[in-house]
């Protein structure tokens, strides 16, 4: 498991590109979700949002906010508390652990959009995370979703912000529809 930047207080860019795409008033997944960056800027756009973490203090800076339940749970060794189609979008930022990938993907419902964005090979150069064990392989993302989602974008390469880093991120949807906005309205 690696998970960093907790403190970052800005959503990433990349969840604020694609946010749009959640069905309004969708329930959402923050997966990691350290002091809930992504869970509260999902809250100010009218979702409901469940906050899963396995730091009980991080979480606790979420606890009695309307509209975002918080959720200590350790995914890694316990299970997978999430029923199939449960969610009309997930947000993973900064953290890796290959077995949730097939759950992540089932917790999707039809319309449902999964936004991930972490760290990749090549990141080694510019310091933690740096075992490969918690470093994306080039286009693993893709292989990821590809056989039930539909990628609506995908980048891999350097960004500077906040810190220098290799990063792979995709943005999918279990799409019901031919077609959907790619942008906002």
């Amino acid at each position: 498991m690696q998970h960093l930047d907790h403190d970052i207080q800005a959503p990433s860019e990349w969840v604020v590109r694609f946010a749009h795409l959640i069905p309004a008033g969708g329930r959402v997944l923050d997966l990691a979700c350290g002091q809930g960056r992504h869970a509260r800027y999902l809250r100010e756009l009218g979702h409901r949002v469940v906050a899963v973490d396995r730091d009980p203090e991080a979480l606790g800076s979420l606890a009695g906010c309307d509209g975002i339940e918080p959720l200590e749970a350790d995914l890694e060794s316990g299970p997978w508390p999430f029923s199939p189609g449960s969610f009309e979008g997930i947000v993973v930022a900064n953290y890796l652990h290959r077995p949730l990938f097939v759950h992540l993907v089932a917790a999707l419902g039809t319309g449902g959009v999964l936004m991930y964005e972490t760290f990749a090979v090549g990141n080694e150069q510019f310091g933690r995370p740096s075992n490969p064990d918690f470093l994306l392989r080039r286009g693993e993302l893709l292989e990821v979703v590809a056989p039930e989602l539909r990628v609506v974008a995908f980048e891999q390469g350097i960004v500077y912000r906040p810190k220098p880093a290799v990063i792979e991120r995709v943005c999918a949807i279990r799409a019901g529809a031919a077609w959907w906005p790619l942008e906002r309205r």
